[in-house]
């Protein structure tokens, strides 16, 4: 009697993807093949690949999040088909984009009124916030410009050397010269007496950090702002400041409370901060937000009524995913003031 069956004679295929065809044979590396393969073998392709890609959980050089709970996880992709940008059709996500900005707004003390709105955007990162920030300025600049009758061709903005390189792009993109506030050794942030110095009446904006890429220093920006109001009053300039907080954002209002950098401060009328670094989101979201209404031009904003609705909307990109977004708001109610201090200590 036979114990066991030979492979032919067994009505059982053995199927395996690593002794398939479409394993063994190379695809073109930059052009799309003739042929389509299946779905087991695209994914195995794509996957062994990947497996020569670092561990998320062990990269630490690029400060951005890299874990979350597993439910967050779960609304992620509850959600990872959902086109942010299409808010007639999905309102909800809009209306917690719109909670995510005020409460962002509140902890940057922006002085609103008991039911006023925020005014800010989500973005894709800080990078996307400091440009539509830019554009405020430079718009709001040029306006008073014309209404002056004085020519509106040369706008400058001032930093430090140690900005993270979007505001170089910034620059670069949109026509504005960057004066840049040399670092000096043992002093690696923006000097405010020096950058002051180069305030003149083309200057669009001071912009200071609120955590240096380089070192993860605050920049003083009461100091800033208090020597900047003086030259204002001296010359008749209204020269606002931007603070990048992409990194401190997060930070300073939980761990420096008293620290005044953001909206206490007259002269401060935007802040960007990145969700994805201590907002404690995956990697693609950003915020930016505005002191009022009046620090956001209204012609950079532009209403489209072809997914339903009039739909206002203030971004460089158009469509993109909602999942950040959720994942932001997950995070903020999830943890609340007293859990963010505890995870930021």
């Amino acid at each position: 009697m036979a114990l066991s069956e030979t492979a032919s004679e067994s009505n059982a295929s053995i199927h395996s993807t690593f002794a398939s065809r479409y394993v063994r044979v190379s695809l073109p590396r930059f052009k799309m093949p003739t042929n389509s393969i299946p779905k087991e073998a695209a994914y195995q392709i794509i996957n062994d690949e990947l497996m020569l890609d670092g561990n998320p959980r062990l990269n630490l050089a690029s400060f951005v999040t890299t874990w979350m709970e597993p439910e967050c996880d779960k609304l992620i992709m509850a959600s990872i088909n959902k086109n942010y940008v299409d808010m007639d059709e999905y309102p909800v996500t809009t209306e917690l984009q719109n909670r995510c900005v005020n409460m962002i707004a509140h902890l940057f003390n922006a002085p609103l009124g008991e039911s006023e709105a925020a005014v800010g955007v989500g973005t894709v990162g800080s990078s996307e916030a400091i440009m539509l920030a830019g554009l405020a300025f430079k718009r709001q600049w040029q306006n008073k410009r014309k209404a002056e009758g004085k020519p509106y061709d040369k706008p400058n903005i001032v930093t430090g050397a140690n900005v993270q390189v979007c505001w170089e792009k910034f620059a670069r993109y949109f026509e504005v010269e960057l004066k840049e506030v040399k670092l000096r050794d043992g002093y690696y942030v923006m000097d405010p007496v020096k950058a002051v110095e180069l305030v003149d009446e083309n200057t669009i904006c001071v912009a200071a950090i609120l955590g240096s890429t380089l070192n993860g220093e605050f920049e003083d920006v009461k100091h800033l702002n208090d020597l900047l109001t003086k030259k204002n009053q001296e010359t008749g300039w209204d020269t606002p400041i931007h603070v990048d907080a992409a990194s401190g954002g997060f930070i300073a209002p939980f761990l420096y409370p008293e620290l005044e950098w953001d909206f206490r401060l007259p002269l401060v009328k935007s802040i960007n901060v990145s969700g994805h670094k201590y907002g404690l989101v995956y990697a693609g979201i950003g915020w930016v937000i505005w002191r009022s209404k009046d620090d956001l031009p209204d012609e950079l904003i532009f209403h489209i009524n072809y997914l339903g609705a009039d739909q206002p909307t203030f971004t460089l990109n158009f469509s993109k995913g909602s999942s950040q977004v959720i994942a932001q708001y997950y995070q903020l109610i999830r943890l609340g003031y007293e859990a963010s201090l505890m995870e930021i200590t």
